[in-house]
């Protein structure tokens, strides 16, 4: 099996880009063509993407290119924020990529904001992969399969040749244990275990977060716990919420979902250390039961848990490429990631989400 990358900047978006960044690819594999290509773009690309597909599927010998734009990309030899490039990854050997049949799974999903229809979210088949957007969620941005450009707005794509292993790193630092929700109002969380959410929630931040006026609340979240609740967060078995807002009036906390009395909710703080630990975490239990090293990782990472959240360097992706060196390893900053957890397929934020391929 021979797969590898290639990151190439531009001073404007020329389709010939992406063809620049698939031939250096298939060089640095020692290929002469390619059975597919996982292909990234700069946002900037939006406005012409056709063009840069067609030039990606000539360079590459094949019809089977598949990718999104984004405002950030990455392989294992570096990262790019908010500034024209263009990311290729090549398969060649036994390995190929193309759109999956009913029942086919873990699925490779990519959507645009707009189309992220829950009827696709929620099928039967276990997904992974993330949101195209920028952080606000907007913007005109595209996902393409099979060298085309999808007017749905998304793919559901799967390997041959290779398995799959999917983890998830939530990376938040638990700030109390799971509590019963005893009063709920939709989205609203009016108690915890009886006493008013917003007032829990101050009497377990830190000393110098406790003024209720200064909650800085993107930092802050709600996880709700599967399962027997006594080790769920060791075992990783939650879901983190972002806060949406303190509500002084009535002492409560909205999050972006309704939940239902007798929930299990615990807060948690965003923080750089936690999450670093987290991921390691993550790459020890997709790790832990085989000496084998993977052949190349698909890394899907939140626009609020890159470079700009670890003070300057993407400690995931550096994880990960110091874990296993020389790994050809791709992946985009979204808006939302894509991942299996708890029976369902769930829209995560400010998580990442790894897969790893094994022959």
């Amino acid at each position: 099996m021979t797969v590898a990358t290639a990151l190439v900047r531009g001073g404007a978006p020329y389709p010939e880009l992406a063809r620049e960044a698939v031939e250096q690819a298939l060089d640095k594999a020692g290929l002469r063509y390619a059975n597919a290509v996982l292909l990234y773009l700069s946002a900037d690309f939006a406005r012409d993407t056709q063009q840069a597909v067609q030039q990606a599927a000539r360079g590459a010998g094949c019809l089977q290119v598949a990718g999104c734009t984004c405002s950030g990309m990455f392989t294992e030899d570096g990262w790019v924020l908010e500034e024209t490039a263009a990311a290729a990854m090549v398969f060649g050997g036994d390995v190929f990529l193309r759109p999956a049949r009913p029942g086919e799974e873990p699925l490779l999903s990519l959507s645009v904001p707009g189309a992220l229809d829950l009827a696709w979210l929620e099928s039967e088949e276990a997904r992974y992969g993330a949101v195209a957007s920028d952080a606000e969620g907007s913007g005109p941005y595209r996902v393409w399969s099979s060298g085309r450009v999808q007017g749905n707005g998304r793919c559901g794509l799967i390997f041959d040749g290779v398995r799959l292993r999917v983890g998830i790193s939530q990376g938040a630092r638990p700030l109390s244990g799971p509590m019963a929700i005893t009063r709920v109002d939709g989205h609203d969380i009016l108690t915890l275990d009886g006493q008013p959410a917003l007032a829990n929630l101050a009497h377990h931040l830190p000393q110098l977060e406790r003024e209720l006026s200064r909650l800085p609340l993107h930092l802050f979240m709600a996880g709700i716990t599967f399962g027997e609740p006594e080790h769920a967060l060791e075992e990783g078995r939650y879901h983190l919420l972002p806060l949406i807002s303190a509500n002084a009036d009535d002492r409560s906390v909205t999050v972006p979902v309704p939940l239902s009395p007798g929930d299990r909710l615990f807060w948690a703080l965003r923080q750089p250390p936690a999450a670093e630990q987290d991921m390691r975490l993550t790459l020890d239990r997709l790790g832990a039961d085989t000496l084998d090293a993977p052949e190349f990782g698909l890394l899907f990472s939140c626009q609020g848990r890159g470079a700009g959240f670890y003070g300057g360097d993407d400690r995931d992706l550096a994880l990960l490429t110091e874990r296993y060196p020389g790994l050809p390893v791709i992946g985009f900053y979204g808006n939302g990631e894509i991942a299996y957890l708890n029976g369902m397929n769930r829209l995560l934020q400010y998580s990442s989400v790894l897969g790893l391929a094994y022959v």
